[in-house]
């Protein structure tokens, strides 16, 4: 079994918990979307009430160091590549490579947008049931023609329960390279490819795994769904959201 961190389910009794998870999943996608276009200044006035749910919600957050660790590569990655590859005036130059005002600028924005998109997707995850999040998506493609709602969402539900999967994966092949001195070699290339393998083949071979067992018993896309009912409280939750993310667009 995974470790239970913010990025699998976590019981609770939040605000979030009980939202409908309608409304969270357009949330969440509105949320997104208009970060990517937020400056410093809309990126603050989103983080704060963000920031306020999370913290309503630590119980459920329970983040690991290992995974901040691999999201801080990420966003250092992005960071570095931003930076490098952004014209401007120049402030520095390291080893030939010219570092610019206009670069740093922009590397720190794309970070703090991403880190927005990955707090907003923590707070689903970590506050909404995989068959909830499922259901969701299947009640927003239904409509749809020539789209099949079930096999989508039923893809859906289970990639939000693999992510705690591959993190496991992450922390026992790190831990096993780690005792084998793998982290000693000095060609960066190499280790990664040594850890990404023998994780891509025990994710695959998990996964072989999960669909020999649902094929074994039947499996079927057509399943009893939890039942959706937005109360007073969610609408008026939801249309606050919304009023701050127009809001946040004029900014």
């Amino acid at each position: 079994m995974a470790e239970l961190t913010a990025f699998a389910y976590q019981p609770g009794v939040s605000i979030l918990h009980r939202l409908d998870v309608r409304m969270k999943l357009a949330l969440v996608a509105a949320a997104s979307l208009i970060s990517l276009r937020l400056d410093f200044p809309g990126i603050g006035l989103m983080a704060l009430p963000l920031l306020s749910v999370a913290a309503g919600c630590r119980r459920s957050l329970r983040i690991q160091a290992g995974e901040l660790r691999w999201i801080g590569l990420l966003l250092a990655f992005v960071f570095s590549a931003r930076v490098l590859s952004t014209d401007g005036t120049t402030v520095l130059s390291v080893l030939a490579l010219d570092i610019t005002g206009e670069g740093l600028r922009e590397g720190a924005l794309v970070c703090l947008r991403l880190s927005l998109v990955f707090l907003v997707g923590t707070l689903l995850m970590a506050t909404t049931r995989s068959t909830e999040i499922k259901t969701g998506v299947q009640w927003f493609l239904q409509p749809l023609p020539l789209v099949p709602a079930e096999r989508v969402g039923t893809m859906l539900g289970l990639l939000v329960r693999f992510i705690p999967v591959i993190f496991e994966e992450v922390s026992r092949a790190s831990d096993a390279q780690r005792a084998r001195a793998v982290e000693n070699r000095r060609n960066p290339l190499r280790r990664a490819v040594k850890l990404g393998i023998p994780i891509m083949s025990r994710v695959f071979e998990r996964s072989d795994r999960l669909a020999l067992a649902m094929e074994a018993r039947c499996y079927s896309e057509r399943r009893t769904q939890p039942s959706l009912r937005a109360a007073l409280k969610d609408w008026v939750l939801f249309g606050l959201s919304c009023g701050w993310l127009v809001v946040l667009l004029a900014v």
